[in-house]
């Protein structure tokens, strides 16, 4: 295997790259050809990291997922525009998605909805209505999703 300009092998630069975080097969296939690694090499360094357990486009897939519904909830829709983005194949990010639960989608929905509910409470009731489902639609939801999830998390603070 040659080394790049740097002096490293395909799979010492691999690797270093692999260190600040998780890395799809298509993050690390762009990565070593900017480096300008023959294809061959690259190849070959991919292959040895999936049988070594540290490429998993599903692994990556799974914990992305788990942690933007934690931190900042999206719809599937929008999720599975962020994985593709990522590189992962069409039919593991579906089966990724698919195992969420069916509430999953309002529960998330909801999240979003009674933060900015009360983000915006000082609002005049129509602006506060219409700032809360704005958002709620930039992170992916449909309508009825949004409109269920308005109404519950209104009805919450009103009770």
């Amino acid at each position: 295997m040659k080394k790049n300009a740097q002096g490293l092998s395909p799979m010492d630069c691999a690797l270093s790259y692999l260190t600040a975080r998780d890395r799809t097969v298509r993050e690390m296939q762009r990565h070593l050809d900017q480096k300008e690694y023959g294809e061959a090499d690259v190849d070959a360094v991919i292959e040895r990291l999936i049988e070594l357990g540290l490429l998993n486009d599903r692994r990556y897939a799974e914990q992305f997922v788990a942690t933007r519904l934690k931190t900042k909830p999206l719809s599937r829709a929008h999720l599975y525009r962020q994985l593709t983005e990522h590189g992962i194949d069409a039919a593991i990010v579906s089966e990724t998605l698919d195992a969420l639960a069916d509430d999953g989608e309002l529960e998330n929905a909801l999240a979003v909805a009674r933060k900015f509910y009360r983000q915006f409470a000082s609002l005049e009731p129509e602006k506060r209505r219409q700032r809360v489902l704005m958002r709620l639609q930039a992170r992916g939801f449909g309508y009825d999703t949004c409109q269920k999830a308005f109404s519950i998390a209104e009805r919450e603070e009103t009770e």
